[in-house]
């Protein structure tokens, strides 16, 4: 339910403001993501009656599409190599998920170079040489969500206190993180408006950080309330009895589903 609910929040946005409304695969991480969950997907938002561009994107079809940034970065001096763990790492580069605190990184390959950088070592930011770097800018974003509605500017010692030096590749894997990959697609699509959950608010600082030192424009940002049960947890993909197709399966129609999710 969580995926429709987001979709036919954005899609409405989209229509209601006479823009387009695109369909996105963000499935960069081939272990966690399967076809016939993308087809579920598509099937489901048809069947709600949603439309959208064409093509679709898909992540997992463009990963060097994100080397320029990382390239840059790197020219910039602002990466280094990091040999952690893998498990540790591949956890940072999900999508972040709610009452997961995420657990900022200690520092200990920090005195690295990108010239030490081993095969399997993965790159993390050096977050404050960055935000040292955009002390004459503004690093600001503009929210239109009800919960966090307002303009936020990034606080650095905040940042640091809180993001750290996140991951943004492992080399080898081909895997780029989440919100370094969906930030350089919502600009080179051409994306006015991110339309997301309220479980990944938190990660819209450091996106609008990478966006800035790489001179990208920023998006204004609409962060929806989440589905939640009577007891006020929120509804995971692993729920599978609300789950959409079982709906779907009982004879619901899309004006149900709607109704259901207060659309």
């Amino acid at each position: 339910m969580g995926h429709a609910y987001s979709a036919i929040v954005a899609h409405d946005m989209a229509k209601a403001a006479g823009g387009a409304f695109l369909l996105r695969m963000e499935d960069t991480d081939l272990q966690r993501s399967k076809p016939e969950w993308d087809a579920q997907i598509v099937d489901d938002l048809t069947w709600l009656g949603l439309t959208w561009e064409t093509p679709i994107l898909r992540q997992s079809k463009q990963l060097s599409s994100y080397e320029p940034a990382l390239e840059q970065l790197a020219a910039m001096d602002l990466l280094y190599p990091c040999s952690c763990s893998r498990a540790d790492i591949r956890a940072a580069l999900a999508a972040p998920q709610e009452g997961v605190t995420h657990e900022v990184y200690p520092g200990t390959c920090k005195h690295r170079s990108m010239s030490d950088r081993k095969p399997g070592d993965a790159l993390r930011i050096h977050l404050d040489r960055a935000l040292n770097q955009l002390s004459d800018k503004t690093v600001a974003f503009e929210e239109t969500g009800n919960t966090f509605k307002g303009h936020h500017t990034i606080d650095p010692d905040r940042a640091i206190q809180e993001i750290g030096d996140v991951v943004l590749s492992r080399k080898g894997e081909d895997i780029v993180a989440y919100f370094l990959a969906s930030a350089l697609d919502d600009i080179a699509q051409g994306i006015t408006h991110v339309v997301r959950g309220e479980d990944l608010f938190d990660f819209t600082a450091i996106q609008v950080i990478l966006l800035t030192l790489l001179e990208l424009p920023i998006p204004t940002y609409h962060h929806h309330g989440l589905i939640r049960d009577e007891h006020g947890k929120r509804l995971a993909k692993r729920d599978d009895a609300r789950a959409l197709s079982k709906f779907r399966a009982e004879g619901a129609t899309p004006e149900d589903i709607r109704r259901m999710i207060d659309l």
